[in-house]
This record gives structure tokens, sequence and C-alpha cells, in this order.
């Protein structure tokens, strides 16, 4: 969860919308986690770091971010 608020504050996006952008789960996805009523599961953890890894931080890469289909 410390990955994806560090790369969400990185793009200025909530991490809720990470979850979302990276075909994760829906808008409460990331609520339900952080209330400790759900757990992601190894597949939908892939899914986020596979889109994070596409989709750097500007700083991170060339100063440009690409949309990439989850």
């Amino acid at each position: 969860m410390a990955e994806v608020r560090a790369y969400a504050a990185g793009v200025g996006l909530k991490p809720s919308t990470i979850v979302q952008k990276a075909g994760a789960g829906g808008g409460l996805t990331w609520a339900r986690w952080e209330r400790d009523e759900s757990s992601p599961t190894q597949r939908t953890l892939d899914k986020i770091r596979t889109y994070m890894a596409k989709n750097p931080p500007p700083e991170a890469g060339r100063g440009e971010t690409t949309e990439a289909a989850a």
C-alpha cells in the first residue's frame, strides 16, 4: 500500500485512481483495503505494479507518462 501511495503522490493522483487506472478495482476498492475490510490478491498487486512500471512518475522517467492499457 505504501508503494501505491508513493507512486500516486509522484503522479499527482489519489491511490484509488491508480487502482482504477490499473484495472484492479473500482472506486471503493482502495477504501476497503485501507479499512482492512479486504486485501488485494497477488494478481491484483501484479496489475497495479505493471501499470506503475509502464507509467512512471515524471521524475523517474523522461518527463512524460504514457497511458498504458491494463
